[in-house]
């Protein structure tokens, strides 16, 4: 039981969500901190809420993806939109750091 758990996180997409999940989080830290708005009961409440919604979700879809065959093509889908999220959140950081960023890339 244990051990489908782990496998269940032991893969290379897991492994690029939590570093793109690290790297947006530390640019979120370093932008809040520049602005003078760090607060850790924010970064708690983020943070936890973050990285279940995107690896607990990712977990979901590949034990869909196990039990349904038929359905094995929303795995890659899903990771395709979560480093999508991302990104796009990473981006918005570099943006509140001072980076200028092309329209397409900013939220409205």
């Amino acid at each position: 039981m244990v051990s489908d758990l782990v496998s269940l996180f032991a893969n290379s997409q897991v492994n690029v969500i939590v570093w793109l999940i690290a790297i947006d989080y530390i640019l979120g830290i370093i932008g809040a901190v520049l602005k003078k708005e760090f607060r850790l009961g924010k970064m708690a409440k983020v943070m936890g809420k973050g990285v279940i919604n995107y690896l607990l979700g990712f977990a979901v879809l590949e034990l869909v993806g196990q039990a349904i065959p038929t359905l094995a093509w929303i795995v890659p889908l899903g990771f395709v939109i979560i480093v999508l999220a991302l990104i796009g959140s990473i981006c918005e950081n570099l943006g509140k750091l001072g980076l200028n960023l092309p329209a397409y890339l900013k939220r409205d």
